[in-house]
């Protein structure tokens, strides 16, 4: 039965799974997980914040992360 309540806010983060926690608060999981250097550099594949654009800025700072791993820094 739908009772009209999504659990995923929109609009959704390209490449990260989001949930809306029962209490409200927001995650987001990484669909294809960093590689170990990524990982190992301190790139965490799910992440939590209060509001979606905290969980955007803090999808962003994993992703940058992994970049400076792969040598793809942002200019």
């Amino acid at each position: 039965m739908d009772d009209g309540k999504s659990t995923t806010p929109e609009p959704v983060i390209s490449g990260w799974r989001v949930i809306l926690s029962d209490k409200g608060r927001l995650w987001a999981s990484r669909v294809v997980p960093f590689s170990d250097a990524e990982f190992d550099a301190g790139a965490a594949r799910t992440v939590d914040a209060d509001t979606l654009e905290e969980l955007r800025e803090e999808v962003e700072r994993q992703e940058g992360v992994a970049r400076q791993v792969s040598g793809q820094a942002v200019s």
